[in-house]
């Protein structure tokens, strides 16, 4: 490949990492990006799990064989059947000689003990590789993992030049992975609230809009539970914001907990003392149950005074559910009425019958609270003040 077409290589690469909206996206992008660029027939990157002696297999692009899943849930290997990586590790790299990749053969036995096959060598042979080129992924000064590029068994052999190249190839992935990793930590602050960790109101109202729509389609079970923490304004004015924190951030670990009972659900703070949980699929007693024991372990929270929880869920007689906003006004109605009769258990929208107060006040918003209504629509609303 002459100097052109591999500078082409490596920016395709590049712009192939730049692409992924996913880790997993990422991984493949740079696997077969390699595999592009040194004309392989499979490629794999896998990460140095330093915790677990082992390297793990992330993802596996071109002609794979049978044993060898595109995103393996598990394939790894002790580090010590690989002496080259602690070389790399402890030698080489601590020495300053820098992190080169290396070729390995299915006709020759590894650098080292005389007569000892590497198994690198032997999986080559068992897969019926030719030869591979190993470059070692350095992120953040340290070593996170590498880069494995094959060819089939009579294809040319791998030279010093391809290593050289592998080892270019490498440090671009390193730059994508860094840069995956930027964004990941970007999304996670974006769709996380910083206090307690769980889920924000922006992850909220994309999941439920997503949620809704597959209801639309499918018939999908969609059940929403929006709760809001009784007694935080008396908390913070008597004993501090500090301590109104830690009392936002016990319920928050409280819901989580109660939250895992139910497959799939998340969890969020919407934003002051108002939290909910959703969940998509699993029955609407199932997330009832749930809720009731978020009521119970709310009721015992220290200097707390429990938790108005309301549900909704399409699996209830609550009409039509076409959009996010009405399930959304209807839980927050079903709160709005365990709040008022002071319920130690969660209010659920239509349990009543076709004239369920809650699905009244939801749908025909009541003069008595018109703000209120107004500032909790399902976008754009504010959080409103500590109550």
């Amino acid at each position: 490949m002459g100097d052109d077409n591999r500078l082409a290589a490596v920016v395709g690469l590049a712009q192939g990492m730049a692409a992924a909206h996913t880790p997993r996206e990422s991984w493949r992008a740079a696997a077969l990006g390699a595999c592009r660029a040194l004309d392989g027939s499979f490629a794999a990157l896998s990460v140095w799990e330093r915790e677990l002696g082992r390297l793990r297999v992330l993802v596996n692009v071109g002609q794979r064989r049978p044993d060898e899943e595109e995103y393996p849930e598990i394939e790894a290997y002790p580090v010590h059947q690989f002496p080259e990586i602690t070389e790399f590790l402890h030698e080489r790299w601590a020495g300053g000689r820098g992190a080169n990749a290396w070729v390995e053969t299915a006709e020759g036995t590894a650098a080292g003990t005389p007569g000892y096959f590497h198994q690198r060598v032997a999986a080559l042979r068992r897969r019926g590789r030719g030869c591979c080129v190993v470059a070692p992924v350095v992120l953040h000064g340290r070593a996170w993992g590498e880069l494995y590029v094959a060819r089939a068994t009579g294809a040319p052999v791998f030279d010093g030049g391809d290593a050289d190249f592998a080892t270019v190839l490498a440090a671009v992935v390193a730059a994508g992975l860094a840069q995956t990793e930027r964004l990941e930590e970007a999304r996670r602050l974006a769709f996380s609230d910083s206090l307690t960790g769980l889920a924000n109101r922006r992850a909220v109202d994309v999941r439920l809009e997503e949620a809704v729509e597959r209801h639309r389609a499918e018939g999908v079970v969609v059940s929403l539970v929006v709760c809001d923490l009784n007694g935080l304004k008396r908390v913070n004015d008597t004993h501090g914001h500090a301590v109104g924190d830690r009392l936002l951030e016990r319920f928050g670990s409280v819901l989580s907990l109660c939250g895992a009972m139910v497959p799939g659900a998340l969890v969020a703070r919407l934003g002051g003392d108002e939290f909910c949980l959703l969940a998509v699929g699993p029955p609407a007693d199932d997330v009832i149950k749930a809720t009731e024991e978020l009521c119970r372990r709310a009721g015992e929270l220290e200097l707390g005074e429990g938790v108005a929880c309301g549900v909704a869920s399409t699996e209830e007689p609550i009409g039509a559910v076409r959009d996010a906003r009405r399930l959304f006004r209807l839980a927050d109605a079903a709160q709005y009425q365990a709040k008022a009769l002071r319920a130690d258990r969660p209010v659920v929208a239509g349990r009543e019958g076709p004239d369920d107060p809650v699905v009244r006040l939801a749908d025909e918003p009541s003069p008595a609270r018109p703000e209120r209504t107004e500032r909790r629509t399902f976008r754009g609303r504010r959080p409103r003040a500590d109550t």
